[in-house]
């Protein structure tokens, strides 16, 4: 069996400003570290319940986070961009199952540091009328290509945006958002503990478990074609810049749409117009 493991940073235990999660500084070090710490507990719980191979994709900003000396060995890392499956790359290797580790609410939400995608350049993003962050973005890219999400750790309110699109997944909840920049944290260690054993649970069940009524087996997250994307920017400025781009069509002063055939399709528009938002920055 092999796992892609998703690591972000903004829902790792002790992140809580944004500081933490932007280079240059010693804040965003410690967070860095925590956060291939949490990745390696992931690696650890997924061999324990029967896994043969893992990647680790760093999914965070640059891609560019995950600390490959302090990775552990029986795992491969996916670094850097632009790649094509942005938060899901490696699984064009051939997976078998997606954890997604340190995510976050979605742009608009409660969650500490919540944002899709682009803080500056994206408000809101529907997909065929459902409202969506990036676990559930990237997660109906994983599931159009036959591959279901079994855990996804990070804040109660990202747990509860995101618990009903990947039934049958295991969560870890590493805080509770009192606000975009407060809560309450696991400590680091009491984390990693936590999400090796659900990582290992989650390996187990899908290998051996048939699923109930209650604790459904995971399933791929699926959204039929045609995807219609609406997306809501942050300014005018940015949905005058985004339909530069011929298929968009603007819906109003700061939302417009298009229509793609796939999943992928949708993913890689909206991370093109995410790099051509800083040309207003």
């Amino acid at each position: 069996m092999k796992i892609l493991i998703s690591t972000d940073i903004e829902g790792v235990a002790g992140v809580f400003h944004a500081e933490q999660v932007r280079a240059g500084n010693g804040e965003y070090e410690r967070a860095r570290a925590w956060m291939t710490a949490e990745a390696n507990a992931a690696v650890q719980g997924a061999i324990a319940g029967g896994a043969e191979e893992i990647l680790v994709n760093d999914s965070h900003g640059g891609f560019r986070n995950l600390l490959p000396d302090g990775l552990d060995e029986r795992a491969r890392l996916v670094l850097g961009k632009p790649r094509y499956l942005g938060m899901m790359g490696g699984l064009e290797e051939g997976c078998d199952a997606v954890f997604m580790i340190g995510y976050h609410s979605r742009s608009q939400g409660r969650g500490i540091l919540a944002h899709t995608i682009n803080s500056f350049a994206f408000a809101r993003v529907l997909i065929n009328g459902m409202e969506l962050g990036e676990a559930g973005l990237y997660g109906a890219l994983a599931g159009e290509m036959g591959v279901p999400v079994i855990l996804a750790t990070g804040d109660d309110v990202f747990i509860s945006e995101t618990r009903d699109t990947f039934l049958g997944a295991e969560w870890v909840q590493t805080k509770v958002a009192h606000g975009q920049g407060s809560g309450v944290t696991l400590s680091p260690a009491a984390s990693r503990r936590a999400i090796a054993a659900a990582a290992e649970t989650a390996v187990r069940k899908l290998q051996s478990k048939a699923g109930s009524s209650s604790d459904p087996k995971p399933v791929p997250f699926r959204i039929p074609a045609p995807i219609e994307c609406r997306l809501q920017t942050q300014s005018a400025a940015l949905a005058d810049l985004f339909c530069m781009w011929p298929t968009l069509e603007r819906v109003d002063g700061v939302t417009l749409r298009f229509t793609v055939d796939s999943m992928q399709s949708a993913v890689r528009t909206l991370n093109s117009l995410a790099a051509m938002s800083f040309m207003l920055r």
